[in-house]
């Protein structure tokens, strides 16, 4: 017969007792060590705000480098109030890398296709294959985030030299979900016009080798800036392609671009889709 454990039905009670309580001891040691690093990290997190202000205080008044402004200056710059604006303020650069990397971009993104796809399937396209849809180039299609992550998301005014040494190694990832979005215009029956004010002399051939690379195809035209348009504003350059297919019959239902400068001006879509981009003004 074997020995139990115990040498008594109390003994059994008694160990059994200690047990549960030597874990439930356990468990609240362990959240109150939670809770005690918890208390430090809002402490150091408040010292270093305090730090930071009292050192770099007057270049930034009534900020305190707080997230809370950022999100602001973010708001400000979707919603076009800041106007052109040249950098990143040098107190946001952590704010905007977290929100380009943390995920809070990818669901911004996600909502405006949403957005589009609800106002896709409301219409369909006309049997003319006249109704055609605008979509930038530079990060609404393609992805320039590795470039700028060396720019300090942004933090660092816009180097053409640069951007240009960038652009040129064709090596711009597709964003997922315009490309989503592409796809299923074209299935759809609707023209894309992928329109650009990347110089067409100097890239027509990468750039057209990084979309096909991306899985871009069937498009009616890339069209990107000529001499015609040098020294031009994207606004004024992109306004007036919109009037050539205008006067050609085209029926532009839509147009997407992460700048306003794709989407304002004249002759314009009948709706027009901001993406998020909170690194760079064009104007």
């Amino acid at each position: 017969m074997p020995v139990p454990p115990y040498s008594s039905l109390g003994e059994f009670k008694t160990g059994t007792s200690k047990s549960h309580l030597s874990k439930a001891l356990g468990f609240i040691i362990s959240r109150i060590l939670a809770m005690w690093k918890l208390f430090l990290i809002i402490l150091t997190n408040l010292f270093a705000k305090t730090t930071v202000a009292h050192k770099f205080g007057p270049l930034f008044p009534n900020t305190l480098f707080d997230s809370s402004y950022c999100l602001s200056w973010r708001l400000s710059v979707e919603v076009n109030n800041a106007g052109p604006w040249r950098s990143v303020p040098m107190e946001c650069v952590l704010y905007v890398s977290g929100y380009m990397l943390g995920g809070q971009y990818n669901r911004d993104l996600e909502t405006v296709m949403k957005m589009i796809g609800t106002y896709l399937d409301g219409m369909d396209a006309s049997d003319d294959g006249m109704d055609a849809w605008v979509l930038d180039i530079d990060d609404t299609c393609l992805s320039n985030l590795f470039y700028y992550q060396g720019k300090k998301f942004g933090g660092m005014p816009f180097d053409p030299a640069a951007f240009k040494s960038w652009a040129a190694k064709g090596m711009c990832p597709a964003i997922l979900p315009v490309l989503d979005l592409f796809n299923k215009l074209i299935k759809r029956g609707y023209k894309v016009f992928l329109l650009t004010g990347r110089d067409d002399l100097t890239f027509r051939d990468i750039t057209t080798a990084n979309l096909q690379d991306q899985g871009y195809f069937g498009y009616e035209r890339l069209i990107m800036r000529t001499a015609d348009y040098k020294g031009k504003s994207a606004k004024v350059f992109k306004s007036a392609i919109r009037k050539q297919l205008i006067d050609e019959g085209y029926r532009i239902r839509g147009n997407v671009g992460d700048q306003w400068s794709d989407l304002q001006g004249d002759y314009l879509a009948d709706r027009n889709f901001k993406i998020p981009n909170p690194m760079y003004y064009v104007p």
